[in-house]
């Protein structure tokens, strides 16, 4: 499972090869990125001119992945502008695309992506999956909002041999997602 990690870690990290650690607080949003974060532990950050990522792994075995991005491209506030609409189909043809580059095939995903709450935040989201080869179905799920002029992304991904399910997703988020933007 931890090469299928990596891949799906390769797809969804910041691009480009030179990074250096990612503060513990993103300057741009204010937001923490403490050692432990709702119940999930950093495993790595990187960070490069245009943003930051950071890497958590649950106890229950999924990945949270956190990109705070936007450069000099301001984002508006919340999940419904159609900046963000464009950018949220922009991440998921990326990763699609991505995907396909790694060795990850039959990419599938619902036509119309949703509105995802948790806690004070409303996302655009949308789940997907793709065929890892022998470890079988790798499932995910994306999330977008602007922040503080920001885009902040967020994917949860798993091995779906491992039982777990996009419900078992939603509890970790549930739980991680007021952990890192508590009320508004």
């Amino acid at each position: 499972m931890s090469r299928i990690i990596s891949l799906l870690l390769a797809l969804v990290l910041l691009p480009g090869a030179a990074f250096a650690q990612a503060p513990t607080v993103e300057p741009g949003t204010r937001l923490s990125f403490p050692p432990t974060l709702g119940g999930a532990t950093l495993t790595q950050s990187a960070s490069r001119g245009g943003g930051s990522s950071y890497q958590y792994a649950t106890p229950n075995g999924m990945e949270v992945i956190v990109d705070v991005y936007g450069g000099s491209r301001r984002a508006p506030n919340g999940s419904s502008h159609p900046t963000i609409l464009n950018q949220f189909n922009d991440e998921l043809s990326s990763l699609a695309q991505q995907a396909a580059a790694s060795g990850l095939s039959s990419f599938e995903k619902p036509a119309v992506p949703s509105a995802c709450t948790y806690g004070a935040y409303t996302f655009r989201c949308t789940t997907f999956s793709a065929s890892g080869g022998n470890a079988g179905r790798i499932s995910g799920k994306l999330l977008l909002i602007g922040y503080r002029e920001h885009f902040l992304k967020i994917v949860i991904n798993w091995a779906q041999r491992s039982g777990q399910t996009a419900a078992d997703a939603d509890k970790v988020l549930n739980t991680f997602v007021p952990a890192l933007m508590p009320g508004r």
